[in-house]
């Protein structure tokens, strides 16, 4: 009997229109020969199971059940998680599925509150031996002026919301006369900001996935942005040069897919992540970014890329993740 997969996507945040687009390109390449699959919305006035033919019905939030078009209950095998940003993101969904006992294809409830928390992630990461850059976690409540910050850390600096991806709220810094407003732009975004320390190389990018007991690394992708930095704009409007796979030294591609694994490794993660590194000019060692617990899956995503370059089409990945999380 095929089992039953519920494909989540929406959510509470300015990233739910990525998860949109997510979700169609999961939902238009799962393996309907082996699993059934509901799509099944979560924003901020409803949780609704749309049916294939567009009807919207109300999920039972006790147990995560819905009704189908034929009258029939369904409770779902696992999840296959599509929501970018809160709650999806950020444990609160993975806390609610495991106490009702449901598996689901990401990260769980602690490793991804950890990690939807950029400054929590990078003190783990170092603490773990990854390489990261210098940093400072400022809080809305207890303001640090400008001038205290550029005591303590080196310009030009990234100062970006704290918890959150698609890079909304992101600045480069350059000169003091800028920081001020570019603190105000991340509040904005978040009751919480990390500024970090500019390092000087190369953006790579590389997607981390554990099937069969196995830790496997997606090929590299190197990040080219026509603008200063990889914010949203770079990212989802065109405005960025995506090289899959990204041309480098294989001594140079081995160490950032060891670092990737080390920090899936240290993170304790789970499912598909995408892993951002900085290749430090002058020491040429990977430094890492961030980590992205859920990754972009639309058209226009970096995850489907590095599949079709690691020799493997959406629908084996997909089912991968599923089985893994089944296990």
């Amino acid at each position: 009997m095929k089992k039953k997969i519920a494909l989540v996507t929406g959510g509470y945040s300015g990233e739910a229109e990525i998860s949109y687009k997510s979700a169609i390109t999961v939902g238009n390449n799962v393996d309907t020969d082996k699993f059934d699959i509901y799509k099944i919305d979560i924003n901020t006035t409803e949780w609704v199971y749309i049916n294939e033919l567009g009807e919207r019905t109300k999920v039972n939030k006790e147990d995560f059940s819905v009704i189908d078009c034929h009258g029939k209950t369904i409770q779902f095998d696992a999840i296959l998680l599509c929501i970018h940003g809160t709650p999806g993101e950020d444990g609160k969904l993975q806390g609610y599925f495991d106490m009702l006992g449901i598996p689901y294809t990401s990260c769980d409830a602690a490793t991804s509150a950890l990690t939807f928390n950029k400054w929590f992630t990078v003190a783990v990461a170092a603490f773990g031996g990854i390489n990261v850059a210098k940093s400072l976690h400022l809080f809305k409540h207890t303001q640090v002026s400008p001038e205290e910050i550029v005591s303590k850390l080196q310009l030009p600096v990234f100062v970006k919301p704290n918890n959150g991806g698609s890079s909304l709220g992101i600045s480069k810094v350059n000169v003091f006369t800028e920081l001020q407003t570019a603190l105000y732009k991340a509040f904005e975004v978040d009751d919480q900001v990390l500024v970090e320390e500019f390092i000087k190389g190369r953006e790579f990018t590389i997607g981390v996935f554990k099937t069969k007991g196995q830790i496997l690394t997606l090929p590299i992708t190197e990040i080219i942005t026509k603008k200063e930095f990889f914010d949203f704009e770079a990212k989802y409007q065109g405005l960025s040069e995506e090289i899959t796979p990204a041309v480098l030294d294989a001594t140079i591609a081995t160490s950032i897919s060891d670092a990737a694994v080390q920090v899936y490794k240290v993170l304790n993660c789970r499912g598909v992540v995408r892993i951002d590194f900085i290749l430090e000019a002058t020491t040429v060692k990977p430094f890492m970014l961030e980590v992205n617990t859920v990754p972009g899956q639309s058209a226009a995503s970096i995850i489907p890329q590095q599949v079709k370059a690691y020799g493997w089409n959406l629908k084996d990945f997909y089912t991968a993740l599923i089985e893994e999380a089944l296990l």
